[in-house]
């Protein structure tokens, strides 16, 4: 047989197999790894997402917790499973974007690593203090971090996530001086600071949501682009002259680069309708997101996006890595 009858006998074959493949996909448990600890954000959305997702595909959607790094383990370890839809992972602008940038060497490529299947909810950032600090809102805390300089501490879910980052952003915009103090995620940071071990938390809103409604934390101001219906009563960053750090994050689906483009497909039609069923939605809202939702293309397009915003942070605040946190 020639060469080229050869070739083509193969490529047709191969291209038949991926199209039987994804035909009958999924026909087995699907992991969803969620690069943080249990009780955060990311996992609330992340869940709420796997246990409707298992419904639809008709195989279970199985959460597994991979934290470290500011999620920059859990999101190698995506970044490196195999490309057959039978590994999947929540994305963020921490991971996605905070993270890479300031930390270019932490073992993947935010974008060339992955196959953006969809967006799944949008989240306002919110500060919140620890209610035994003597201030009550954002100008009294300005001034107790004036008299305070190098003396109050700031939890973060991790080096180089994005609430380090919007941290370091918040003391250049403000003139005051913050230890920045990490954790392996959201919720062991929410722990030490209703505690009191820690000051000040940036965080996204759904994982200290319930503290702040039953006044165990304090709020002091929220990323979003109006004053949130749950909080009526807290400012936004705009409002109180911090626009620069005034935005929303987002928690999305990724696959594996070279995922098949028709379990792509498929994937981002059950994630869309998903998103739509009204269970879900009451679901992310009652949690403090809003529901997303997006073609693959302008999911990538957003990581993109909030990537180039990082970087330029991390430039203009000199911002570098360090394992320690310091």
């Amino acid at each position: 047989m020639p060469l080229y009858k050869t070739l083509l006998a193969l490529i047709t074959g191969l291209t038949l197999a991926i199209s039987v493949q994804a035909q009958s996909y999924p026909n087995k448990v699907i992991k969803m790894i969620i690069p943080f600890p249990p009780g955060g954000a990311t996992d609330i959305v992340g869940r709420i997402v796997a246990e409707a997702l298992s419904k639809e595909l008709g195989q279970p959607v199985v959460v597994e917790n991979r934290s470290g790094g500011g999620g920059s383990v859990g999101t190698t370890a995506i970044a490196k499973a195999a490309p057959d839809g039978y590994t999947l992972g929540i994305a963020t602008v921490g991971t996605h974007a905070a993270n890479p940038a300031c930390n270019p060497k932490g073992g993947y490529d935010a974008v060339q690593d992955f196959t953006p299947i969809s967006n799944l909810a949008r989240t306002p950032n919110v500060l919140t203090m620890f209610p035994g600090v003597a201030a009550k809102n954002y100008q009294e805390l300005h001034a107790y971090l004036k008299k305070n300089p190098g003396k109050v501490r700031y939890a973060s879910g991790g080096t180089c996530g994005v609430h380090h980052l919007t941290g370091a952003l918040f003391t250049a915009l403000t003139g005051t001086e913050l230890l920045h103090i990490p954790y392996r995620g959201s919720g062991p940071a929410l722990t030490d600071v209703m505690s009191g071990h820690v000051e000040l938390f940036f965080d996204s809103l759904p994982g200290s949501l319930a503290q702040i409604q039953s006044n165990r934390l304090r709020p002091i101001a929220v990323a979003w682009d109006k004053r949130l219906e749950s909080l009526p009563n807290v400012p936004t960053y705009a409002e109180l002259g911090l626009k620069p750090i005034n935005d929303a994050v987002w928690y999305g689906l990724v696959a594996p680069a070279k995922t098949p483009d028709d379990i792509v497909k498929k994937l981002n039609a059950a994630t869309l309708k998903v998103l739509a069923f009204s269970e879900v939605k009451e679901r992310i809202v009652q949690s403090g997101s809003e529901p997303a939702g997006n073609t693959s293309a302008e999911f990538g397009a957003e990581i993109k996006a909030a990537l180039e915003r990082m970087k330029n942070i991390v430039k203009t605040q000199n911002i570098t890595f360090d394992p320690t946190g310091s």
